[in-house]
């Protein structure tokens, strides 16, 4: 390394050959180390970085992007003296070298909180803010690599959104998801993952919301359930499942803004969604039941919409898909159970004992639990529920469960509302259905 490093600082006429060896051996890790400790190895590194000769410049930028590939922050902070370069060069008309320069800045952000407070002073987000009119798709999803890396540093929340929602970054990055429908593009993933951080720090939603993030998104989401062939290409899912996580959290807002989204559609695709990705890619399962959770909790609307479309199958179906799964698929039957006794007599008519009976012999505490929360909503707004599970066996599997600590109490409770004759007052649920998931 050092015989590398003295080639390229004595300008030998094979700098360049020297410096590309050195670009090959900086992918080792402790090359990488022993690099950025030999006196003025950086600092030549920058010297060719910054020179007129644009092919130096190139390997060097390369060397560089080497470097910020290293998981030890004091490589990353041996790097602090090139990030001015980094941003100016941002700007340049090179689509290759501002490419590198954009993941070599996202390299290093990741590392060292060091390199992320000296970039915030040299204005790394009005530059950022500058690329987005890129016409070049590899310029904008390096771009967006930079943000989502930015976005998901610990001081975010406080010291990186705020800057964020001040530049125009939102509203185009909203603009290249929806527009990145088609082909997935790697930049429209990007964009998407760095709108689900700024909604999760929670401090951007009301600025989001007031962009019209919540009716893009949806309408984004119907036009992605439609226009799914039955083959779903691979790589959609990544841009998906972002969307999908975004339009969860909007809703989980305590902002009256469900009301902007009053479309039933939005069921129909949530569950062609399902059906396209779901045996290839099973996680799909957790994030629709999210957001359907969300739809339902303490919006009538959508609760009625999923009966009333004969959605009720195929959402019992997913109760075997995994563990939280399950729950999940339980909590939305709680959210549904909750809103009275109509929608409780839609669930009993349209057989939902059927399979919550194997549900309540499952060995899972949790998911047995939240089948009890739903029994006891069933119980209490239809009696003609409580009788049929009587008739079908069930308090025996509720007597099974009374020696289960953390579900003896509401397995008791249950019973007792069992032996009650119809039309008595029945005790008051023992717990909450599960509130919104964000």
């Amino acid at each position: 390394v050092l015989q590398l490093l003295r080639g390229v600082q004595r300008g030998s006429e094979d700098r360049k050959g020297s410096l590309s060896h050195l670009r090959w051996a900086l992918q080792n890790k402790e090359t990488q180390q022993k690099f950025v400790r030999l006196d003025g190895s950086i600092r030549t590194l920058i010297g060719l970085f910054t020179s007129s000769l644009a092919d130096m410049q190139m390997e060097a930028a390369r060397c560089l992007h080497e470097l910020s590939h290293s998981s030890d922050p004091a490589v990353a902070e041996a790097c602090l003296p090139v990030t001015s370069y980094l941003l100016t060069y941002l700007s340049g008309d090179s689509v290759e070298f501002t490419e590198l320069c954009l993941y070599t800045l996202g390299n290093l952000v990741v590392e060292s909180e060091a390199v992320r407070r000296q970039l915030l002073p040299q204005g790394i987000i009005p530059v950022l803010a500058s690329c987005i009119q890129s016409p070049h798709e590899a310029v904008l999803e390096g771009l967006g690599y930079v943000l989502s890396q930015l976005l998901q540093a610990k001081e975010a929340p406080v010291e990186i959104v705020p800057l964020v929602l001040d530049s125009v970054l939102p509203q185009h990055m909203l603009r290249l998801v929806c527009s990145g429908l088609k082909t997935a593009t790697g930049a429209a993933v990007e964009f998407a993952w760095c709108l689900h951080y700024i909604i999760c720090s929670h401090t951007a939603n009301a600025a989001l919301l007031s962009l019209g993030a919540l009716p893009a998104l949806a309408s984004l989401f119907l036009e992605m359930a439609s226009e799914i062939p039955q083959d779903a290409p691979e790589g959609l899912e990544l841009l998906v499942c972002p969307v999908l996580r975004c339009l969860s959290n909007l809703l989980a807002e305590e902002t009256g803004c469900h009301l902007q989204v009053q479309d039933e559609r939005l069921l129909i695709a949530l569950f062609l969604i399902l059906q396209s990705f779901l045996q290839q890619h099973p996680f799909m399962a957790q994030e629709c039941l999210w957001l359907l959770n969300n739809l339902t909790a303490d919006k009538p609307f959508f609760c009625w919409a999923l009966l009333s479309l004969d959605l009720l199958p195929a959402l019992l179906q997913l109760l075997s898909c995994s563990q939280m799964a399950s729950v999940l698929v339980l909590t939305v039957l709680c959210n549904i159970a909750e809103k009275g006794p109509p929608y409780c007599q839609q669930l009993h008519q349209q057989q939902a004992l059927t399979l919550l009976l194997p549900t309540l012999i499952l060995p899972d505490p949790q998911v047995v639990g939240q089948c009890l929360e739903l029994l006891h909503l069933l119980f209490l707004h239809c009696p003609e529920a409580a009788a049929d599970f009587l008739r079908q066996g069930g308090h025996r599997v509720l007597e099974q469960h009374q020696s289960t600590p953390e579900l003896q109490e509401r397995a008791r409770a249950l019973l007792d509302m069992l032996r009650q004759p119809v039309g008595a007052t029945i005790l008051s649920p023992c717990h909450p259905a599960l509130s919104a998931f964000s």
